[in-house]
């Protein structure tokens, strides 16, 4: 993302999101029992610059979906649903001290950097864990999780994937990067 982008969408761009959005709601019922898209839609109209958030989120290939809603919170949650670890958001590093720490062969960003950038959050290892209970992602990829600050005070961080019908945590060095890692946001609306 450039410095200085706008982050508001055309009305064209919120016609096709919401049309995107309402089209995965649908199909994807499973992931959001009890809940309706009028609502949601009606959320998703007066909260312009959450709808250029999930518009990121899709525009890197997370398609987002609602996975639940905040009673306490009266607030629509937005996972990345995407089979796979979204493909824009991939061969990164866990975060800017990850990315700093590499004498060579640096990627372009790091996950906890584009997540600040798109304005949503690294999905946390309970997150990890219910998005699994919809559906099977990350059966060929992995996936940044945002890592416990204990952890990450060693020097660690931790991704997640699912493989042998289980969902696997692990631990890597932060300055680490894979093609096949990328990142899943969550996003309260």
């Amino acid at each position: 993302m450039a410095t200085g982008k706008k982050k508001e969408l055309t009305p064209k761009q919120t016609e096709e999101l919401l049309r995107t959005l309402k089209e995965r709601f649908e199909k994807h019922m499973n992931r959001h029992t009890d809940l309706q898209w009028s609502k949601v839609q009606a959320r998703l109209e007066t909260n312009t610059g959450k709808l250029w958030s999930l518009n990121e989120m899709e525009r890197t290939g997370g398609e987002p979906d609602v996975v639940g809603f905040d009673k306490n919170a009266g607030e629509y949650i937005f996972y990345d649903c995407s089979v796979e670890t979204p493909t824009g958001r991939r061969s990164l590093c866990y975060d800017r001290d990850g990315l700093e720490s590499r004498k060579e062969f640096k990627p372009v960003n790091s996950a906890i950097d584009l997540a600040s950038e798109m304005g949503i959050e690294l999905l946390t290892e309970e997150q990890y864990r219910y998005l699994h209970k919809l559906g099977k992602f990350d059966t060929k990829t992995s996936s940044w999780l945002k890592t416990p600050a204990d952890i990450r005070k060693l020097d660690g961080s931790i991704f997640g994937d699912f493989r042998f019908g289980t969902v696997f945590i692990y631990h890597n060095g932060p300055q680490s990067y894979y093609a096949g890692r990328g990142f899943r946001g969550s996003l309260r609306i």
